[in-house]
């Protein structure tokens, strides 16, 4: 069976299939926002979508990260670090991209067992 959460017209936020949970990239609510707060809610949004799907951060087996300026890594990576938990590292990429809205400084998607 498979689960869609917080559906829209285009896509759903997360979908669960074969005991995995798929998260949509996320992006920040503040898009004038700088990368500190952008990543923050960013990965609260991710943490809220895997709670709403039964799972959790601790079960996140893939995370993938787009920033626009890869000069902001350190700073991205100093609000992950202290998010992700360090006992359960997942895979991860970073990637030097250009996102939709040139005022995003992040995209994030996840994979999680549920």
């Amino acid at each position: 069976m498979i689960k869609y959460f917080q559906s829209g017209s285009r896509m759903s936020q997360a979908v669960v299939y074969g005991g995995m949970v798929y998260i949509a990239g996320q992006v920040a609510n503040d898009r004038k926002a700088g990368i500190e707060a952008q990543t923050s809610d960013v990965l609260a949004k991710i943490e809220s979508l895997l709670i709403e799907a039964g799972s959790s951060k601790s079960k996140l087996v893939a995370v993938n990260i787009f920033l626009p300026q890869i000069g902001d890594f350190d700073a991205m990576n100093k609000i992950y670090d202290a998010w992700v938990d360090p006992t359960r590292l997942p895979a991860r990429a970073c990637v030097e991209a250009r996102l939709a809205d040139p005022d995003l400084r992040i995209e994030v998607t996840a994979v999680a067992a549920v």
